[in-house]
């Protein structure tokens, strides 16, 4: 019998740094074809997404995830090869136990359990996974949510595989996400030589204040579900490297994490009016990252926290805190969306590691999930 120990192992074993699936995906499909999943590759330009549905009726029940990851950073400063999963104790270690890999072989091997016992079940189960997550997210869930919507096919609960838990395996579970928008802004000055200031005109100096106000202006209040609307300079740049010259320009990145209580139209028509009152030259690319997003309580989100508790004892905490992910391509759709995965402590770092017996306690949710929703 699959358990989800041996493979998350199987998955991390392959080096699937994004855009690269490395065989991940054909490993999943191997496992989903025999349980009557239509398996569906979609390959777009450098990335290899799987649509994988079983059943043709509603409602539909959609896992998403990705098999890509982070790269592993200085091979030689881990315990372990990042590579090379590894038991430590009772913990698992390799790059992508906790973020997402945990995730796949949990949820792959619930839906192995529950189609085993209930091959008749009501609905449909899909999977929805991409190799670019981690990546510039181009040519990955994005596309594939375009190519579904083309020939209307709906899902109507999305469980996203991200690690969601703080300290316990089902502790938090992200019910929505913050937007983000991010500006590259360069202002305009005119170069010279610090001896003659009059001269010359120093960006620097010029946006300071404006960049003051930008910082400490208040965008909105948040609500019961989000906090308020964030500002962070995270880039800024300017000058020649020379001591003597007042440079020419000055690169400054910014980015909002906003809530539903505002528009990324209206946080750009607020940056503009900011800029243009303080008289500066300047240009600016937007990037639009995704909309905040929210699944407010209803079938995905009880059947969830009922999952969590049957199999844990875990009174869950609805959180939006975080970071992007993909479910923000899926939420605009009409699909209830949550996310639910192991504990987050390690993603991205060194020594990246999961406990084994979360990898089993996830299984359960998972399936106790499937149970309560297509029975």
């Amino acid at each position: 019998m699959m358990n989800p120990i041996s493979l998350t192992k199987e998955l991390i074993n392959r080096k699937s740094v994004t855009p690269e699936d490395a065989g991940c995906q054909k490993l999943m499909a191997d496992i989903l074809a025999p349980l009557g999943f239509d398996i569906e590759s979609m390959v777009f330009d450098d990335t290899t997404n799987m649509w994988a549905r079983k059943g043709n009726q509603g409602p539909v029940f959609c896992f998403a995830g990705h098999t890509d990851v982070v790269p592993s950073g200085p091979a030689e400063k881990w315990q372990t090869p990042p590579f090379e999963a590894t038991q430590v104790g009772e913990y698992l270690h390799g790059r992508g136990a906790a973020d997402m890999k945990g995730s796949l072989a949990a949820m792959l091997v619930a839906t192995h359990r529950f189609v085993s016992a209930h091959p008749t079940h009501k609905g449909s189960i899909a999977f929805l996974i991409t190799s670019d997550e981690e990546g510039p997210f181009i040519n990955g869930t994005t596309k594939v949510i375009d190519t579904l919507e083309a020939r209307n096919e709906k899902m109507d609960w999305c469980l996203v595989g991200e690690p969601s838990s703080t300290n316990l395996v089902g502790d938090v579970v992200k019910n929505g996400r913050r937007g983000s928008l991010t500006g590259d802004l360069i202002v305009k000055g005119v170069q010279g030589h610090v001896a003659y200031p009059h001269l010359a005109r120093n960006p620097i100096h010029v946006a300071s204040p404006a960049l003051a106000e930008l910082a400490k202006t208040h965008w909105d209040d948040g609500n019961r579900y989000f906090p308020p609307t964030s500002f962070q300079i995270s880039n800024i740049n300017g000058g020649t490297g020379a001591g003597n010259v007042i440079p020419g320009e000055l690169k400054v990145c910014f980015n909002f994490r906003f809530s539903t209580e505002v528009t990324d139209k209206q946080l750009i028509e607020r940056v503009y009016e900011i800029l243009d009152r303080h008289g500066l030259e300047y240009d600016i690319k937007w990037t639009f990252n995704g909309q905040p997003f929210l699944t407010e309580q209803g079938a995905l989100v009880e059947a969830t926290q009922q999952a969590i508790k049957s199999v844990t004892g875990i009174e869950t905490e609805l959180s939006t805190a975080g970071g992007t992910s993909d479910g923000r391509f899926i939420a605009p759709t009409g699909a209830q969306v949550i996310e639910l995965g192991p504990v987050n402590a390690t993603i991205h770092k060194i020594d990246e590691r999961v406990k084994s017996a979360d990898l089993e306690t996830l299984t359960d949710i998972y399936h106790d999930i499937l149970c309560r929703l297509l029975t």
